[in-house]
C-alpha cells in the first residue's frame, strides 16, 4: 500500500448533517465506522449499517464493521531494542493486515501524515508474529499500536484501526517544529492515556477474544 492510497484511505468525506455513507440517515453525534476493502477507505455509519454488516462476508465481504475492542497482553514486553527491529524511528507505529494484498502493512504516524516501513516479514514474525495479539489481529479493521518512548514505559496494544487513523489526525493537526512542541506532546499523552484505560488484558495464558472495550473516539 503507498503513501497515495492510504491518504486516500483516511479521508473520510465530511457530507451535510453528517449522514450515513449508506443509507443516508442522519448520524448520532458519536458513530461506527466501516472498512471499504476494495476502496481502502474509511465509511461513517448509523448503528444498523454497522450491525448488519457486522458478521463475516455481509455485504459481500467489501464492507467491514470496524469493532470496538481494546486489547493488552501485560506478559509482552516490547522494549527500545525490539522497536529498533521494527524500524520505528520515532518510537510509534502501526501494523495491520490488508487482506486484499495478503499482506502486514506497518506505518508510522508523522507530521506530514503517515510513512510506510518496508519491514521485513522475517522480523514482523519475530517480533510481534507470535505473540497472542497478532494471533487475534482481524484483516484491515484491527491494528496492533506500538508505542515506546525513551525511558519510559511501552504499549503494544490491540486496536481497532480507525484509532489509529484519528492518531496521524492529531499529529498533522498539533505538531510543530522538531519535537512537536508542547501542545502535540500533551495531545499524545491523553490519547495514549485513554486507550491505555479502554483496553483490557487477556487472561494469562489464553489467546480468546475479549468483548469489545469503550471506543476512545475514532475518527467522526
Amino acid at each position: 500500500m503507498t503513501g497515495d492510497v492510504l491518504r486516500q484511505f483516511t479521508r473520510r468525506p465530511a457530507p451535510p448533517g453528517q449522514l450515513c455513507e449508506l443509507c443516508g440517515e442522519p448520524l448520532p453525534e458519536e458513530h461506527r465506522h466501516l472498512v471499504d476493502t476494495r476502496l481502502r477507505r474509511l465509511k461513517c455509519v448509523c448503528p444498523p449499517c454497522h450491525l448488519l454488516l457486522d458478521r463475516p462476508g455481509a455485504g459481500g465481504g467489501r464492507f467491514r464493521a470496524v469493532p470496538a475492542r481494546y486489547l493488552v497482553d501485560p506478559g509482552f514486553r516490547l522494549d527500545e531494542r525490539d522497536v529498533g527491529r521494527l524500524q520505528i524511528p520515532v518510537g510509534l507505529a502501526f501494523f495491520f493486515r490488508n487482506s486484499g494484498l495478503d499482506r502486514l502493512c506497518a506505518f508510522y504516524p508523522s507530521p506530514a501524515g503517515a510513512t510506510e516501513s518496508e519491514l521485513d516479514p522475517t522480523t514482523w514474525d519475530e517480533v510481534l508474529g507470535g505473540t497472542r495479539l497478532a494471533a487475534l489481529l482481524q484483516p484491515d479493521v484491527e491494528a496492533l499500536l506500538v508505542h515506546q518512548e525513551r525511558g519510559g514505559p511501552g504499549l503494544c496494544a490491540l486496536v481497532p484501526v480507525d484509532v489509529c487513523y484519528e492518531l496521524v489526525g492529531r499529529m498533522r493537526l498539533h505538531w510543530k517544529g522538531f519535537d512537536g512542541g508542547s501542545e502535540a506532546r500533551a495531545d499524545l499523552a491523553a490519547f495514549f492515556e485513554r486507550v491505555r484505560a479502554a483496553a483490557r488484558p487477556l487472561p494469562a495464558g489464553s489467546t480468546a477474544g475479549a468483548e469489545p472495550g469503550t471506543n476512545v473516539g475514532g475518527p467522526a
